[in-house]
Parts: structure tokens; sequence; C-alpha cells
């Protein structure tokens, strides 16, 4: 262990600390309890026209009515455990740290790595919108303990299955070879929104296959499809059940393989997957907006077994010294990383010049160096990754540049203070929600950033400029329970389907009440791509150098975030 768990100094404050939030937090509840009574989500309001309820503005009522008394109650307390709590965010650490023995020990990517002269790294990043109950339904998402149990195992079906590729051998292709998904295994019902529909999976062509996770015989139009594990590199015939494992439901149907990545675009450019499944053997998970508390805990519990390194908690409380933040916070970053490999170093910094209701969070920049296990030679293989949320409101795009001058001098402070001579770094990764992005007028300040300079967007062709591939990751909110959007593979095909994505996804904001005229003439529609994967290759180590083997996006968690995750895996040669 390499890290101190607890945030505070000592049994003593932490102590404290404890008896302060137990007095403050049932207000906090009630007052939760009291807005999610008040306001439904799209769903819930159609579940109940579907079942004809007349009674919701008795509940709604006799809610407001017992909340708010409740509230009024333990004001009172609140406001003794805030006496205690307040002060103690001066001593305290910004994160906590989760550490435990991995009791399932995913596919080693990186064996023989010495004789192939490669090292392979896979990373994830989401927004998965878990504020308390009551704020998330403004988003159009309730539930939010549900939901981070939901998120969690999803997170784990995907990363902890075998990394398999499929390979498309038909007379109309090139014979490209594209890294794909494994299939989806069938998955019981769960207690949130969209996830209590069963999963439909497959095209027009493909409505006579199972559940069970099979691989039909063949595909149409003559094409023969193939499962190669890329850990055995076995080929098998397409007969062959990818789900002997864990996963397996006992159903004598097959499911078909989703659609594969698609290598497009001029020669060098990125594979692209739409995924309903999380990549494969991932290395490193973060997440946003984990701002409640006890979904944090439900993350650490779930992504604990796979995952034995996690910061979580991320960010400050209450007032902080001048200069350090902006306001009194309420919230913290909302923050949220999983690794595999231990964490040597971390710091977080709290952008100082947050606005309005931005301002109530910690949002800022962690930084991380983990040890990734491996050596060359007396030198000990180390990465770095760095992930941020920036500031949200449209129309401030002086304040986000102003973060990201922040985010590129603290992640060179950070790297400058703990490297050292005996390692090899061998990965330098940046990832988050940036609330800007690559293709909207109103963002040209952020899309010229320099920072671009330094890291490298796969999926960017310059500035204000996307990749012909690239679809965006921000979900229109009240279209959310749709159809076309409220399973992973339901939201898989909207995902490939151009004039689906306009309806679903958030389009291109304009520039103050200049008319947009989008998109150019023979250009494909983008839409808002806020959520990024970056890598640099200037700061590692000689010889290292790096190349993009896979982008995703992941529509596993349809219904549960108004984001669409991506992942990145990295080949690094060394």
């Amino acid at each position: 262990m390499y890290l101190r768990e607890s945030p505070f100094p000592n049994g003593f404050v932490e102590g404290l600390h404890t008896l302060g939030w137990g007095l403050v937090f049932p207000c906090f509840w009630f007052l939760e309890r009291l807005i999610a009574v008040c306001h439904s989500t799209s769903l819930e309001r159609q579940r109940r026209r579907e079942e004809e309820c007349y009674l919701h503005p008795l509940q709604v009522f006799f809610g407001v009515l017992l909340f708010f008394v409740l509230f009024l109650l333990s004001l009172p307390f609140a406001f003794v455990g805030f006496l205690f709590w307040a002060p103690l965010q001066l001593t305290r650490r910004p994160f906590s740290y989760h550490h435990q023995v991995a009791t399932t020990e995913l596919e080693n990517q990186n064996v023989g790595w010495e004789e192939a002269g490669r090292l392979t790294f896979g990373f994830v990043s989401a927004n998965v919108c878990l504020l308390p109950d009551g704020l998330a339904r403004f988003n159009n998402l309730g539930h939010s303990q549900n939901r981070a149990l939901a998120i969690g195992q999803s997170i784990i079906q995907g990363v902890s299955r075998p990394h398999i590729r499929i390979l498309i051998d038909s007379p109309s292709s090139c014979g490209t070879l594209s890294p794909s998904i494994s299939l989806l295994p069938q998955s019981g019902s769960t207690s949130y929104g969209a996830t209590d529909a069963p999963v439909q999976l497959g095209t027009a062509e493909q409505t006579e296959a199972g559940l069970d996770g099979g691989i039909p015989k063949t595909a149409t139009g003559g094409s023969s499809v193939h499962a190669v594990n890329n850990h055995t590199n076995q080929s098998q015939t397409s007969v062959w059940n990818s789900n002997q494992n864990s996963n397996q439901q006992g159903s004598q149907g097959r499911r078909n393989p989703p659609r594969v990545l698609r290598t497009v675009g001029k020669t060098g450019d990125s594979p692209l997957d739409v995924s309903m499944l999380f990549p494969a053997n991932v290395d490193i998970v973060c997440l946003q907006e984990v701002f409640d508390k006890r979904a944090a805990r439900k993350l650490v519990n779930t992504l604990g077994p796979v995952f034995g390194h996690i910061l979580y908690d991320v960010g400050v409380y209450a007032c902080q010294p001048c200069g350090t933040c902006s306001s009194f916070k309420f919230f913290n970053s909302g923050l949220f990383v999983a690794s595999r490999f231990p964490v040597l170093e971390a710091q977080f910094h709290c952008f100082p010049n947050g606005r309005g209701e931005d301002a109530l969070a910690s949002k800022g920049l962690l930084s991380l160096k983990v040890q990734l296990g491996l050596q060359r030679g007396e030198k000990k293989m180390v990465g770095y990754f760095n992930c941020t949320h920036l500031h949200a409101p449209e129309g401030d795009g002086e304040i986000r540049c102003e973060q990201l001058d922040m985010v590129t001098q603290w992640i060179a402070e950070f790297q400058a203070i703990t490297r050292q001579q005996d390692e090899m770094v061998v990965f330098d990764v940046l990832c988050g929600d940036f609330n800007f992005d690559n293709c909207s007028p109103d963002d040209r300040l952020e899309q010229n950033h320099s920072l671009f300079n330094d890291y490298t967007d796969p999926c960017r062709a310059g500035p204000g400029k996307e990749k012909p591939w690239v679809i965006g990751t921000l979900l229109q909110q009240p279209t959310l329970y749709d159809e076309n959007v409220k399973t992973p593979d339901h939201l898989q095909r909207t995902l490939e389907d151009e004039e689906l994505r306009k309806v679903y996804l958030s389009p291109p904001v304009s520039l103050g009440s200049a008319p947009l005229v989008y998109p150019e003439a023979g250009e494909p529609w983008v839409g808002r791509r806020i959520d990024y994967l970056l890598y640099r290759e200037a700061t590692l180590s000689d010889p290292c150098r790096t190349e993009v083997e896979e982008c995703a996006y992941v529509t596993q968690l349809a219904g549960l975030t108004d984001h669409i995750p991506i992942g990145l895996r990295l080949n690094v040669s060394v």
C-alpha cells in the first residue's frame, strides 16, 4: 500500500468528522427527498400514464408535507454537526483511498512483452451523473443509489471478459482485421429505469438469435465470423460459444455478434468501436460526477474486487485558504478513479475560478502516478494518469481556457516533482468531461487551446474539425428513455445511424445569436463530443512510442447516464 487510506491525519479527527457528518446527513437526506418528490423523471411520468395512476398528486402533497417537516426538525442537529464538520475540512486530504487485494484477475495483456517489444494499456472515461437523487432528476436521471450499483456491475461485466477479436471474412471486404468487443451476456433485471427491460440484440436479419451469448453460424452476405482470443491467439469457428464462463445462462439459443469496429477514413486513422460492452481488460477507469458519497461507496464495493486501487470522494469542502477555491464548496469534484495498478503518488488541485452553480462543486484536476509492476533493466515502469471536469455553462469559454492553462501547468509540476531517474514512463494520459466540443462555433476558444499541441486527441482532425467517424458523447436529456436509446443495443444502432443521431445527440452550439450553419457541405453530422481521452508522447521515456489500437463508444450504460462512455487502448513500443 503506497497511500494512507483515511483522508484525515488521525483516528480522533476522523471520528469527529464522522460525528459531524452524521448530524448533518439526516437534514441533507430529507431535503434531497423533498426535491425528488416534487420532480419526476420522464420515465416515471411515462410509467404513471401507462398504469393510469391518479394518486400521484396526493403522494406529492403528503410527501412534500412529511419531508418538509422532517427537514425543519433536523435543522438544529445539522447546525451543530456543521460546527464540527466544516473546520475539519482544512485538515482533510482531498481524496479517499481504497485498497484491497483484487479477487478477480483480469487477463494479462502484457505477457511476453519483452519478446514482442510492446505493451498494451486500456482506459475508460465516463460521466455518470451520480448527484444526490433530487438534483440528478433535473438531468432526467433518478435513483442515484440504484444507478451506482448498476453502473458498477456493468463496468465489471465488460472489463472482466476475455479480450476477443472478431474477424470478418467477406468477398466484399478488404480483409480488415478489426478489434472488437466480446458478446453481451444475459443479465438479470435491475431495479432502475431502462435496465428493467430485456436487452434487444441484433439487426433485422438476426432476430432468430437467442440470448445466451452464442455466435451464429454465419453472418449475412456470405461473411463468416471467427472469434480470436488475443491471449491464446487461437482461432475457432463461428459456432464457438464465447460464454463458457460465469456469464453462461444455460439457454440454448445463440446471440448475434455486435457490429465490429470500423477502420475508416485515411490511412492512420484510429479504429472505432460502437460497443455494447465496456472494453475488456481495462487498466484504469475514470468517472466524473460521482458527487454522492453513498453512490461512491457502492462503486468502490463493486469495482474493488477487480480494481484494487480506488481514489474517490476527490475534492475539497467548505471554505479553503484564499486563492485556492472560489467559494464555499458543498460538493466534491465528482472525480473517481479505479486502477489495477498501485498508486505511488496522487495530487488534487481545485479550480479557483468557478462561477455560478458550478462553483458549488470543487471541480479540478486529479493527477496520479501508478506503478506497473514491470521493469526494463534497472528502471521500473510507471505511468501518469490525469483526469478533470471543467466548467460547464455554455458561453464561458474564457473560464474553461483558464482552467486548461491550469491543467497544463499542474500536470507539468506534478510530473517534475514525482519523476525519478530510476523510472521509465510508458504512458501519459489525460481524460475527463471538458464541457466543450470540437465542432461548435461557441467553443472556438477552447478548440484552439495549446493543450492540444501537447496531448493527442485521436478523434480530432484539427481545431473545429472532427475526424469523419466521430459520433459525439452527449445525449439529449429529455429523450433518455425513448425506445431508440433506452437499451444498449438500441443505443448502439442509433449511434450508427446518422439521421437518428441528429435526434438523440446534443447538437453543436451556435455563437451567440448567429444562426448555426452545420454541417458544411459534404461533411457528416457530428454531435457534441465533450468527453475526451488524450495521450502524450513527449513526456515518455526513450524509446517509447505510442499508437492507438482502439477507440470505443460504449452503450452499456443506456438509461443510466446522459453521457456515452469512451474507451481508449494504447500500444506502447518499448
